[in-house]
């Protein structure tokens, strides 16, 4: 890529990112002269899809484990297990896929 080519997919992505975070504020902001709610199904949408995701990617990242080779599968159940003891413990579900991560990390290093 050239460099005017550069700067231009560069500024074209900021655009599109800062579009992206602005949209659904305008789409729904309440002006002065109207009230306007969020509807109901963006209400649900943004409270289902952060668990739809979390599944998602539990899934995903189980999907190709091998549980009964060797020590595969130990750092995977464990990691799993602070994760969920994080959250039972602390309510935060970033601390807690940190953690699960840190122990999978160091397990896989330490196992394996």
């Amino acid at each position: 890529m050239t460099s005017q080519q550069q700067i231009i997919t560069i500024v074209i992505l900021a655009v599109v990112t800062f579009m992206t975070r602005a949209l659904p504020f305008i789409i729904f902001s309440a002006g002065k002269s109207r009230k306007k709610e969020t509807p109901k199904y963006i209400q649900y949408l943004g409270k289902a899809l952060p668990l739809a995701v979390f599944g998602m990617l539990v899934v995903y990242c189980l999907k190709d484990v091998q549980w009964l080779e060797g020590s595969r599968g130990i750092p995977e159940i464990l990691g799993i297990a602070a994760v969920v003891l994080m959250h039972l413990w602390r309510r935060q579900l970033f601390l807690s896929m940190a953690v699960g991560t840190a122990v999978y990390m160091i397990l896989i290093r330490v196992l394996v």
